[in-house]
């Protein structure tokens, strides 16, 4: 008896020995993600990119004001994210080529120049206004037109407030109606991304399609519900420091019924018989974000593939999604992209979609740049009449709807993302080929 016990007792020692060296460490962050890339990428973007911008924007400046606890949605974009006092940031094409010059209150001058951002940090002396040191100089130039940022049509490039507005007016004088909006220099400059940010969106994307996969593993037809699956997700988030690429209570989007558009997930089981879409994106180094979709379907007993009608979507919306790739390179509209799967849904006989086929994704889900929809929409949008570039990266979708018995309505919106280059476009990692099949258990 003595002998069993201890043989037993040695087994389970040994059971938890492995168990312990089985169990997956935790991860450090800051080594899996190494040193924040942004403030080199920063400094980069504004010294080849916006240059360019402003000529394509035609205007000769760009002044941004920066404050504290109110600060324009740009500030970080150049260096005046730590502003405490008013500062006037000044950016100008002239016969000796691009600058960047910054009026700031001296108690802060000196950091921003450590920054090493700039040309010229200018400090500005308590009491006295960086916007009309900005102005002055202003007037001493020939500019024909200077952008600030007040947009109607651009949430980030319309910072400026009412009273800095006014004030850069009324210091501007009989000058003030230089001023133009800012919009198409934002658009020209952030639509644009560089080859190491694009190296870096690829990497969010393959990370977000990697854990829908891991994911769907998790699925137990008739008990783990739409929420379970969403709170899986931000485990791996939570895990590995990352966050979320759009608003936290609807990402991801995990949706086994009806179509809810952007929504929150349910606590709906998922069921034999349902196509599941899960809608989902990261944040990486609180900057550049993702925006991928896996879709999945729960075989029915029985079963050992998807019943035909549900193939037959699934290849129509993935045939949509092939043919936007293809429409996709520098100089078509966004529209004509769209137009492109648009022929195809009709063709495969689908429902109509509301939503357009794609969207530019980088700083945010829906960035600046061109909208590839607007071919069968009731109104055009302005940004999808924008010509594509090189650089431009976009989440695209092919879709296909069909009603169900219930009369409700299901989409699959195959949406990958894509990085337009010289004379094409690519997808950023290897697209979703098949429908995810998930056992009856």
């Amino acid at each position: 008896m003595k002998l069993k016990y201890l043989n037993l007792l040695f087994l389970l020692l040994l059971i938890g020995c492995n168990q312990e060296n089985t169990k997956q460490k935790p991860i450090n962050t800051d080594e899996y993600w190494g040193e924040n890339p942004w403030p080199e990428i920063r400094k980069k973007r504004i010294q080849l990119l916006l240059p360019s911008a402003l000529k394509e924007a035609n205007v000769d400046a760009w002044m941004i004001i920066c404050r504290e606890n109110n600060n324009d949605p740009l500030a970080d974009h150049i260096g005046g994210e730590n502003t405490g006092g008013t500062a006037a940031f000044l950016f100008y094409n002239d016969e000796k080529g691009f600058h960047s010059k910054v009026y700031s209150p001296i108690g802060e001058s000196t950091a921003l120049g450590d920054l090493n951002i700039h040309d010229e940090v200018v400090p500005v002396d308590r009491g006295k206004s960086a916007i009309k040191a900005a102005t002055d100089f202003i007037k001493t130039k020939n500019f024909k037109t200077i952008a600030v940022n007040s947009s109607e049509t651009n949430a980030v490039a319309d910072g400026l407030s009412y009273s800095q507005r006014k004030t850069i007016e009324d210091y501007m004088g009989n000058d003030a109606n230089k001023l133009v909006s800012s919009t198409e220099v934002v658009y020209q400059w952030l639509s644009i991304k560089l080859q190491e940010e694009v190296e870096i969106l690829t990497k969010a994307a393959q990370l977000t399609a990697d854990w829908q996969i891991e994911a769907y593993k998790q699925v137990i037809p008739g008990k783990t519900t739409d929420a379970d699956i969403a709170k899986f997700l931000k485990r791996k988030m939570a895990e590995f420091g990352v966050k979320d690429a759009w608003a936290p209570d609807q990402n991801p989007n995990v949706n086994s019924g009806a179509d809810r558009g952007h929504s929150h997930a349910t606590n709906k089981v998922i069921m034999p018989g349902d196509v599941i879409q899960i809608d989902f994106g990261i944040k990486l180094y609180d900057r550049w974000v993702s925006d991928i979709q896996r879709f999945a379907y729960v075989l029915k007993e029985g079963e050992t593939k998807a019943p035909e009608d549900i193939q037959y979507y699934w290849e129509s919306s993935k045939a949509g999604n092939r043919a936007a790739l293809v429409a996709m390179k520098p100089g078509v509209r966004g529209v004509d992209v769209d137009k492109a799967q648009r022929l195809l849904m009709e063709k495969a006989k689908s429902e109509y979609v509301m939503w357009s086929t794609g969207h530019p994704v980088g700083y945010v889900a829906h960035d600046v740049g061109p909208n590839l929809g607007g071919s069968q929409a009731s109104h055009v949008r302005p940004a999808s009449q924008k010509k594509l570039k090189e650089g431009m990266t976009f989440a695209f979708d092919g879709f296909h709807a069909w009603k169900r018995a219930d009369g409700t309505e299901k989409t699959i919106s195959v949406e990958e993302m894509a990085v337009v280059t010289k004379d094409a476009a690519r997808y950023l990692i290897n697209p979703q080929e098949e429908l995810i099949l998930i056992k009856s258990r």
